[in-house]
């Protein structure tokens, strides 16, 4: 018997109405279900007291699918989870863009087609993001989406050095840098004038944010490169690393972000025939 968890965003789906409908559906097609919640929600969410949460870490290691129900942001912070325990994620959308989901809150219908193995699995490339501090390695993260390095201050501008595999490639001051992977071309690099990337190839891509340089344009590098991104002496401590749009790191003068590929990939379930062209048209057409 297949056993998955599902996930629901509790700030996105209200009252898991949503999660209700998907749990009954699995159940029907002779699927065990687990309800777990993908993080830890503050004291003003109450949940409802005829639903039995599971704990996310127990249920995680037995599952073979895992269901997020949310936005994008509820699928990236689930990635790094499931990931870790070689777990196939599936997307429900009741966000408002949703690019990385699967279904709609609309087609939850087709979730019984996961009782009979008749869906696909994508690959999608990770990055490894170290941030070393004089000799110390202060921060380590998995990364699906993107790595910003962005100022926090509106009246100044950040002044960064990218390097790819030692050689500096970019000098730039202004809003900060993106580090992408494909899956991530469509987020935070598309707004800041990246291109779209097909998420099956496997590149790095570096682009600017607001850049006072003229001559600091995207870079789409092999994702055999290593990119480092190093905080420049002016920067007067006015630098923010965030990882898949988490919690930020305030960086120092100094401080170096390594990002390379990560030997780990995240496995995303595919059940609709359709090209990365068609999602582009569809998510975009309202945009």
């Amino acid at each position: 018997m297949k056993r998955v968890v599902l996930t629901p965003n509790p700030y996105r789906d209200k009252n898991f109405n949503t999660a209700r409908q998907a749990m009954q559906i699995l159940k029907n097609a002779g699927m065990e279900v687990r309800m777990c919640l993908p993080f830890e929600v503050d004291k003003t969410c109450e949940l409802p007291k005829d639903l039995y949460f599971h704990r996310l870490d127990k249920e995680i290691v037995q599952a073979d699918v895992v269901i997020c129900f949310g936005g994008d942001g509820t699928i990236l912070h689930m990635a790094k989870t499931a990931t870790k325990h070689n777990v196939p994620i599936l997307g429900v959308n009741i966000g408002t863009m949703g690019f990385m989901a699967e279904l709609e809150s609309g087609e939850l219908g087709e979730l019984a087609r996961l009782a009979k193995d008749d869906y696909t699995i994508d690959s999608r490339m990770m990055l490894d993001v170290t941030v070393q501090r004089d000799r110390d390695i202060i921060f380590h993260e998995l990364c699906l989406n993107d790595v910003a390095i962005t100022k926090g201050t509106v009246a100044r501008i950040v002044h960064l050095s990218v390097e790819c595999d030692g050689v500096q490639a970019m000098e730039c001051g202004g809003d900060g840098v993106i580090v992408a992977t494909p899956t991530g071309s469509t987020a935070y690099s598309l707004s800041a004038g990246g291109p779209f990337v097909e998420p099956e190839t496997h590149n790095i891509l570096v682009t600017p944010v607001c850049a006072h340089d003229i001559g600091s344009r995207c870079i789409v590098a092999s994702d055999r490169r290593v990119i480092t991104v190093k905080v420049t002496g002016n920067a007067r401590r006015n630098a923010f690393l965030s990882v898949d749009g988490g919690k930020s790191l305030r960086l120092s003068i100094g401080d170096k972000t390594t990002v390379c590929k990560s030997r780990k990939e995240t496995k995303l379930i595919r059940l609709k025939d359709r090209s990365f062209y068609d999602v582009i048209n569809m998510k975009f057409k309202n945009y």
